[in-house]
């Protein structure tokens, strides 16, 4: 019955106003049933004749015993009630009870200005007011309490409205109950829903409502919900290039093999030929595979970084000596500006790696007679590269997206017969990052392009090594 989450809200809280509307009723019940109508009303009575007697005490206060007994005496019959006085030593002084009254002690706990029940030698209850008077004597009211009978106390004119109130009271509390837990547990019912669809696919975003509480742990299930869609997205997305980039040299590799095994080839150039493809293709499936396994270890966080002091001036120096001859065969030159920077602490081969994804990319888009600059500064906190190329520059609508995993621009950039899975700039980015640094592109078509690293700077000391190992 109660398998819903607002069912069971509903459930406590019900439970829990009942129960607290439960005590107060028990209380009222127990203070009217110990408290009915006919016992007010003496008490009231009992009041009045206190006051009445107090206005008269000046004609007896100072009297001798015997003669107070005379007086109360006369003021209990008049009044209908039984009058007792103790002395300052609580010693009984007077009783304007009948011989056959069995005696009344001084209370053992004296309440003033409150009615309250006393019980004489033979256990009979009587209501009874206090009073201290001027000369230490004590005076007491008094009336033997009324026996009550149930009807009496049903009767009562407190029972039927307290009775009344509580019903209500249930009542309302029950609604109120239904419609806070309508308000919390709505929206939950609706998460707990969502989780379970959402392996599926069909979960949209969810309305915020409710409380404060629930309606962050609306906004967090939305946003999460939304990255689980962009990565299921980007995973197939994944899946699918990883396919077609393999499946085209598997394809090729595969023809010259069968050509091989029919002897369709049978001269040796031919043979030459479709080995060296084979070759090729090979050799681009590897590094295909290599750098599948470098974005999986990054994503994993299990890239091992070797942090040390690196000096940027040789690092970069070094980068660009490696590509001298690639870059005279292009009839590129290379202009590089990097003194004096200082050392940081990385990887660096790793960022090795970053720099000669760059440059090798700016040559290859870069057409004969153009040039390619690196320039380097450095402020008190970071340090700065841009790899810029002079080649045909990239479309606004493709620069967002020149940094995820196989994107590849326009066939014209793609450098003639050299091919790229268009995971570089994926892995350069994910490197940078790994530093703790960011990388960045701008590009105007026919204006060239430029790549801007920025790489923090970090004092010299092991206290900060060890923290970007930690990291």
């Amino acid at each position: 019955m109660f398998t819903s989450l607002r069912s069971r809200l509903w459930l406590s809280y019900a439970l829990v106003i009942s129960t607290a509307l439960g005590v107060v009723s028990v209380v009222l019940m127990v203070y009217i049933i110990r408290n009915p109508l006919i016992y007010r009303q003496e008490a009231a009575r009992l009041l009045v004749v206190q006051n009445l007697i107090l206005r008269d005490r000046g004609d007896w206060i100072n009297l001798r015993p015997e003669n107070i007994q005379a007086s109360i005496n006369q003021h209990a019959e008049s009044f209908g009630t039984r009058i007792v006085v103790f002395d300052g030593s609580r010693k009984l002084v007077a009783d304007s009870g009948s011989p056959e009254f069995p005696g009344l002690r001084f209370p053992r706990l004296a309440r003033e200005k409150l009615t309250s029940v006393i019980r004489d030698s033979d256990g009979i209850p009587w209501l009874y007011r206090l009073r201290q008077l001027e000369n230490n004597y004590w005076l007491m009211v008094t009336v033997q309490r009324p026996n009550t009978a149930l009807m009496n106390i049903l009767r009562d004119d407190l029972f039927l409205p307290v009775v009344g109130a509580g019903i209500i009271a249930f009542l309302l509390s029950l609604l109120l109950a239904y419609l806070l837990s309508k308000w919390v547990g709505d929206p939950l019912q609706r998460v707990v829903v969502a989780s379970r669809e959402m392996p599926d696919g069909r979960v949209g975003l969810l309305k915020s409502e409710g409380p404060r509480e629930v309606q962050e742990l609306i906004v967090g299930f939305n946003a999460m919900s939304t990255r689980i869609k962009t990565t299921q997205q980007s995973q197939r997305q994944f899946i699918a290039n990883v396919s077609h980039e393999l499946k085209t040299p598997i394809t090729i590799i595969q023809g010259f093999a069968q050509a091989l095994l029919d002897g369709t080839v049978d001269t040796p150039e031919s043979e030459k030929k479709a080995a060296q493809v084979i070759f090729d293709e090979s050799g681009r499936m590897h590094r295909l595979v290599v750098d599948l396994l470098e974005l999986a270890r990054l994503d994993a966080g299990t890239f091992d970084l070797k942090y040390e002091s690196v000096d940027m001036n040789l690092l970069l120096q070094h980068v660009v000596e490696g590509f001298t001859q690639q870059a005279n065969n292009r009839q590129v030159n290379i202009e590089i500006n990097s003194s004096n920077l200082p050392l940081i602490y990385g990887d660096g081969d790793r960022l090795s790696q970053v720099f000669t994804n760059l440059l090798d990319n700016a040559l290859k888009f870069t057409p004969s007679g153009g040039i390619v600059k690196i320039r380097s500064e450095y402020d008190s906190s970071q340090l700065r590269v841009d790899v810029t190329d002079t080649g045909a520059g990239i479309t606004s609508d493709q620069l967002p997206f020149i940094f995820d995993r196989f994107f590849q621009a326009d066939p014209s950039r793609k450098g003639g017969e050299e091919h790229s899975a268009g995971l570089g700039l994926a892995i350069v980015k994910e490197i940078v990052q790994a530093h703790h640094g960011t990388i960045t592109a701008q590009s105007s078509p026919g204006q060239g392009s430029t790549f801007t690293v920025r790489l923090p700077l970090a004092l010299p000391d092991a206290s900060t090594v060890n923290q970007r190992r930690r990291h």
